[in-house]
């Protein structure tokens, strides 16, 4: 009989690893199902800043979110202030839910992620923090940390390409 190995880069949703450790640009092998999250919806305790932010100000967080996905698509360019503002003034309605679960949609498509555990809209209406959290750990993950805003993460990369760079040739002079 053979042994069965296993993959150590691959690793369960849940499984409380830090969410460096998942692989990034895993393609699934069926379409329709979707690639895994980096990190599962009830994993908040993986980034807790983001947790205690969250709890507090959600609409905060909804708004990084916001931004960050809508940075590159010119039909919708919600920044951090007015998507926090929309978000902070849809919470007494529960529509919340439905511009919550539009961007986590767009983060899904974005990524071909799987719609798990629930529905787009049943986990922001059931779980908004979480659906929140779980979507900040997702972008930050793929190197885009909502915190730091579009304008932070262009800058962010501009420094990387400088530091990067080949210092320019030098000569001895006489």
């Amino acid at each position: 009989m053979g042994r069965i190995e296993s993959n150590p880069g691959i690793q369960a949703p849940n499984s409380g690893q830090p969410v460096g450790s998942y692989p990034q640009n895993v393609q699934s092998p069926l379409p329709h199902i979707g690639n895994p999250w980096n990190s599962g919806l009830f994993d908040c305790h993986l980034d807790p800043t983001n947790a205690v932010m969250t709890t507090l100000f959600p609409c905060v967080t909804f708004g990084q979110v916001a931004e960050v996905l809508d940075a590159t698509d010119p039909l919708s360019q919600l920044n951090c202030t007015f998507g926090s503002l929309v978000y902070l003034l849809l919470m007494g309605v529960c529509a919340n839910c439905v511009i919550g679960s539009k961007y986590r949609k767009k983060l899904r498509s974005r990524y071909g992620l799987v719609e798990a555990p629930y529905e787009d809209e049943l986990s922001h209406l059931l779980c908004p923090f979480c659906s929140l959290c779980q979507e900040f750990r997702e972008l930050k993950s793929r190197g885009l940390d909502p915190a730091l805003g579009w304008q932070g993460i262009i800058a962010r990369e501009q420094a990387m390409q400088q530091m990067n760079k080949p210092p320019p040739p030098q000569a001895m002079s006489m």
